[in-house]
């Protein structure tokens, strides 16, 4: 899995996005809107860590994530 694929599928990942870093608001995740920097930036932000965690964060999410959708087909 990248993460092209999970911004070409954002509205249904945003939910595990959400169950995973909860502390981030709907209002931000209209702003991140799919992009994986933005994403990176406003988990820096609300959970206090580095940039480099949080890029390792959203990297181990995007190996553990299965997008729905396609497991349908």
């Amino acid at each position: 899995m990248n993460w092209d694929r999970i911004e070409g599928n954002w509205k249904q990942a945003k939910g595990a996005i959400k169950e995973k870093w909860g502390r981030l608001t709907d209002d931000e995740f209209d702003v991140i809107a799919g992009n994986k920097d933005k994403l990176v930036g406003k988990i820096q932000e609300a959970y206090g860590c580095t940039r480099e965690e949080a890029e390792k964060q959203v990297g181990s999410f995007v190996e553990g994530y299965k997008d729905e959708g396609a497991a349908r087909h």
